[in-house]
């Protein structure tokens, strides 16, 4: 019943933006890309903070007007960097940390825009992407991990920037075609022409991004870090065929399939996995 309701809300405001856009289209298009953009959950409260949280050092970057919250996990001065994904925040990484504090290195992770204890309202994967920039020219990490949309602006950073300084990059559940995700949501809420081209225009227009073409497939053409890839093949969220051609652009990495884990990839074995990969010596 849940998901019929889902479905029938998308659908009603798929239909009032459609409507708008005959006569506001420019305001149909905006209100279609905030809806896209703004996180439902994933903020977190100082006062209310999870325990894994707790345990670290908070310290608050600012760029550019924006603050952007990290955690700090101490060990010796190779630093793991993780990304969490959308509507989401750092604590997603509890039990990870667990097992990556065993190598004794230091941990950091950060909140997206939008998340966590970060500025913001409004979440963009190059946005998120000048986030790890921040926090890579402070922390200078070795290795690097994103899940789902955060392995997207991982992916986005290192194409970017090209830091020779991350020796090994760990991605679980990512996409890598964003123009299927976009796709996806003008499919949700059935958004006529006027809107979904007038969507894809405005990430032209604000991000310099031609949707078709902000994949994989370019990302892979600049990378050559060492990469793990976890992808379920139960995943409902980002279909595990986007995690196969991932693995087949990103030439220098070794895809991983589970059963069984969904999207989230929460699993001790996958960890153990994932610290063995980061200790090994090349």
């Amino acid at each position: 019943m849940k998901k019929v309701a889902y479905l029938a809300f998308a659908r009603t405001i798929g239909f009032y933006l459609n409507v708008m856009s005959f006569v506001f289209p420019k305001k149909a298009i905006l209100k279609a890309y905030t809806l896209f953009s703004i996180p439902r959950i994933g903020k977190l409260s100082k006062e209310a903070l999870p325990k894994i949280l707790k345990e670290a050092v908070l310290e608050t970057l600012i760029a550019n007007d924006q603050s952007i919250q990290t955690y700090l996990w101490k060990g010796d001065e190779t630093i793991i960097l993780l990304i969490h994904g959308w509507e989401s925040n750092s604590s997603r990484w509890a039990k990870l940390i667990i097992e990556l504090k065993k190598t004794g290195h230091s941990i950091v992770a950060i909140d997206a825009p939008a998340h966590g204890l970060s500025s913001g309202k409004i979440f963009s994967v190059p946005n998120y992407a000048e986030y790890i920039k921040i926090a890579t020219q402070k922390y200078q990490p070795k290795f690097i991990i994103g899940h789902s949309m955060g392995g997207k602006a991982c992916l986005y950073y290192q194409y970017l920037y090209q830091n020779l300084d991350i020796k090994k990059m760990i991605l679980l559940g990512t996409p890598c075609d964003f123009n299927i995700i976009i796709e996806n949501y003008i499919k949700l809420l059935y958004l006529n022409s006027i809107v979904s081209r007038g969507l894809k225009k405005h990430y032209l227009d604000i991000f310099n991004i031609d949707i078709e073409q902000f994949s994989g497939r370019l990302f892979a053409s600049k990378i050559n870090i060492e990469s793990l890839i976890f992808h379920d093949i139960e995943d409902k969220i980002v279909l595990f065929e986007e995690g196969k051609k991932l693995a087949k652009y990103l030439q220098n990495s070794t895809f991983i399939e589970t059963k069984g884990l969904g999207h989230g990839l929460q699993n001790k074995a996958l960890y153990r996995q994932i610290k063995e990969f980061i200790v090994a010596v090349n």
